[in-house]
């Protein structure tokens, strides 16, 4: 989100930190704030400050992992104020504390925090083409793309034929170089990098592999050499597949692996697979669900549905966002409070002690589960 003004307030307690004094911080600056000069803004953060204050009062120590608080107005017309708190115990400790007033939001920490650690490089080359991409997750994200200035094998005859295979093996040596001083700049840059897969058609990768081509730190990380039908991009999605022992733990494996047990479940058709949200929802209900899949690609909100009168309650999801509705039950008017539909899952896996798995669309078996609806489940047991 962005604001009209630097009236966004982000506020970092880090893990361990005496939550006192960070209330006294935000005291502090509400002082402060009373020297803005525009008016509208003033009046923004002050608000916001307060807010920020009043949340802070009701924690007597700081969460175990830290907190987050972001505050603000996030109206996007002038002059009508939309004032907007969000509070949340990060996925890891956090070591920073931070206090900013700005025009958007600090979450860079947050977004190191979730972003995804399971990272590989990918090197496919034969003498005319190479690629270079990072398999980050279950995603292949292409970095580079080369093409060589390597002739044929096929030379002129006689006194020429050796001076013309030296000019090539030079080109040669060239080009795996030029491929070695790309990959080693775009592989270093990856930070969490668990190591290297290589693979080409022909002799050539093993002769980048074994050289002094990469880096010592990144030849250290080569994981296997692999040999596939083609070099260049045309090769990264079969090196990924030839390289499925080396990279187990990858979730691009681990979420073809769950994908296709439900597959084979379901046409097996042995009951333990079902797919659908009515038929997941009632399965997860009974305590039946033993995996929970949703694919990321699901358009799908979550609503709460509350009579104001009666005791009647509902859930439903929808692709769009539902306006005031009557009851069904006394005609009455009802409240909705929408939720994101993924965390409302994995609240109601978390029920039942049901495994839960976010897959994506960018595997075969990821499309094709998509293409079921995108929502489906293992189960511990057939049910009647």
């Amino acid at each position: 989100m962005k604001g009209r003004h630097t009236e966004l307030v982000s506020v970092y307690v880090p893990s361990g930190y005496n939550i006192n004094e960070m209330k006294t911080l935000i005291a502090n600056e509400q002082g402060t704030a009373v020297n803005i000069k525009s008016k509208s803004t003033r009046k923004n953060v002050m608000t916001a400050l307060e807010r920020v204050g009043q949340k802070l009062k009701q924690y007597n120590q700081t969460p175990k992992n830290g907190l987050i608080i972001f505050c603000g107005n996030v109206s996007e017309r002038e002059g009508i104020p939309d004032i907007n708190m969000w509070e949340l115990e990060p996925p890891e400790p956090i070591s920073m504390r931070l206090y900013r007033c700005d025009q958007t939001f600090i979450v860079e920490p947050l977004q190191d925090m979730t972003r995804e650690k399971e990272i590989y490089g990918m090197v496919t080359l034969d003498t005319q083409d190479a690629a270079i991409a990072v398999l980050r997750g279950k995603k292949i994200d292409l970095k580079k793309h080369l093409t060589s200035l390597v002739p044929g094998k096929t030379g002129k005859g006689g006194q020429s034929a050796a001076r013309f295979g030296r000019v090539r093996q030079g080109l040669i040596l060239t080009f795996k170089k030029d491929i070695g001083v790309l990959a080693t700049k775009t592989f270093e840059e990856e930070k969490d990098l668990i190591g290297i897969i290589i693979g080409g058609p022909g002799p050539l990768k093993e002769d980048f592999a074994e050289g002094d081509y990469l880096s010592e730190a990144m030849k250290k990380k080569i994981l296997g050499v692999k040999d596939i039908g083609y070099a260049g991009v045309d090769g990264l999605r079969e090196l990924l597949l030839r390289s499925q022992d080396v990279l187990s733990q990858s979730g691009v494996v681990r979420e073809k692996k769950i994908l296709g047990r439900f597959f084979e479940l379901l046409r097996k058709e042995t009951g333990l697979a079902s797919y659908g949200y009515i038929e997941v929802k009632k399965a997860l209900e009974k305590g039946a669900v033993d995996t929970l899949i949703l694919s990321e690609q699901v358009p799908l909100n979550f609503f709460e549905i509350k009579c104001n009168s009666c005791d009647y309650t509902d859930q439903k999801i929808s692709s769009k966002k539902l306006s005031k509705m009557p009851c069904p039950k006394c005609s009455a008017n009802t409240t909705i409070t929408e939720s994101d539909f993924f965390d409302a899952m994995e609240n109601i896996a978390e029920q039942t002690s049901t495994k839960f798995e976010i897959v994506s669309s960018e595997t075969q078996e990821g499309a094709q589960f998509l293409q079921l609806g995108g929502i489906g489940a293992i189960l511990r047991y057939k049910l009647e």
